[in-house]
């Protein structure tokens, strides 16, 4: 089995818990397929750099897995098929970097500066 990287944007009008299930359901295909879902992030609603689909925003998640590459063909035909997913990302990793996401991380730093400015 091989290492993939997916980053896939969900509609704006979803709420976060279905865009959090969205990560679910096409974690638990690959699953079914006999790929393992190593990590999942959400990273929140954020603004595009260009409307998709008339969309000005999107809900962006982040999936990391140890998957043969049909189970990987199959999930991103589901969620090319799928009316809430816009756009999808796969890449093929040799190894996963250990902790958080940089967009994970990122976040966390600018939270930490707020904190202490408000201090």
């Amino acid at each position: 089995m091989a290492l993939y990287e997916h980053t896939f944007i969900a509609r704006q009008d979803l709420s976060n818990a279905q865009a959090e299930g969205l990560i679910e359901h096409f974690g638990a295909v690959l699953t079914d397929n006999g790929g393992k879902l190593i990590d999942s992030e959400y990273w929140g609603l954020k603004t595009m750099a260009y409307k998709i689909n008339k969309n000005r925003k999107g809900h962006y998640a982040y999936l990391k897995t140890d998957s043969p590459s049909s189970a990987v063909k199959e999930m991103e035909r589901l969620m090319s098929l799928h009316d809430d997913v816009m756009r999808v990302l796969t890449i093929r990793v040799d190894e996963h970097e250990e902790g958080p996401s940089v967009v994970v991380q990122a976040k966390s730093a600018r939270d930490e500066k707020r904190r202490d400015r408000e201090r």
